[in-house]
């Protein structure tokens, strides 16, 4: 993740912290705000270029889908979920990149996301804000080097101005905790469910504070890494569009026992990590 793509990528991910929150990529009263034609919005046309350059994208195919609600509940807190169906047999049914995009937020790109051959399985989990009726965009690089898209729309609106759950001193007293769960395989050898959980604002710096009356300052958990007995398993690169208390649902295949991970870094570079002993599931 080193080239001049990636570094631009990251600096867009970090202007956020600066308060830029990427106004480039929304032209004013450019956004398309309907189901139709999800090619002709501006800013997925800039993001495109920007990201993919000329590379073909064709559309997702039927082992990788996008889950998403068509009306989400709570804007600040939609269920995202990227699924494949096992076994992933060939390059070409591999994802070793993902890219998740929200047209209409404030900062589109919520995340992008590199699975290695430890978590044996590409699937994800997570909850996003949303600020706006959008497309959200999931976009794999496979194994043989191709980009297929899934695609969903949802309808919601001020998921990231919403106020927080709880104000920011008691934030800031569980600031950093994290939890691993991982579940048994469904069968011996076959890849285990993980959920982390963490303990973080996730602040988008538009949000009005109920208590100080003030807008909060950006923060939120720009990086995150697993790993498996220092094998990477999971890595990302993060956006405020990730909710308040991050969450994230993955897989690991263990080949023996050993430590599982996780570690982040928030935008103002405070680090945190927790870990848990997994065991291998005997044939």
């Amino acid at each position: 993740m080193t080239g001049p793509a990636e570094q631009r990528r990251r600096a867009w991910l970090r202007a956020a912290g600066a308060g830029a929150l990427l106004a480039a990529w929304r032209p004013a009263g450019a956004q398309l705000k309907t189901a139709d034609n999800p090619e002709a919005n501006p800013v997925w046309q800039k993001l495109r270029a920007s990201l993919f350059q000329s590379r073909p994208i064709a559309p997702a195919a039927d082992w990788f889908s996008l889950v998403l609600p068509a009306r989400a509940e709570d804007a600040a807190i939609v269920p995202v979920a990227i699924q494949t169906r096992p076994p992933a047999s060939s390059p070409a049914t591999t994802i070793e990149k993902l890219w998740l995009i929200i047209d209409n937020n404030p900062s589109p790109l919520a995340g992008v996301f590199e699975f290695t051959p430890e978590s044996g399985r590409a699937d994800l989990e997570t909850r996003v804000r949303i600020d706006e009726y959008t497309h959200v965009r999931a976009i794999a690089q496979t194994g043989d080097g191709q980009l297929q898209m899934a695609l969903g729309f949802v309808k919601a609106s001020g998921g990231c101005s919403a106020p927080p759950s709880k104000d920011l001193k008691a934030a800031q007293a569980t600031l950093g905790r994290m939890r691993l769960q991982v579940q048994p395989p469904a069968a011996p050898g076959a890849p285990q469910l993980v959920q982390l959980m963490i303990s973080h604002p996730n602040s988008s710096g538009l949000a009005l504070d109920p208590v100080s009356r003030l807008y909060s300052p950006p923060h939120f958990v720009r990086e995150l890494k697993v790993t498996l007995d220092g094998r990477t398993v999971l890595a990302a690169d993060l956006d405020f569009a990730i909710s308040e208390n991050p969450n994230f649902r993955f897989y690991v295949l263990p080949r023996s026992d050993g430590e599982l991970r996780a570690e982040i870094v928030d935008n103002q570079d405070l680090k945190f990590h927790t870990q848990v002993m997994l065991r291998r599931a005997s044939p």
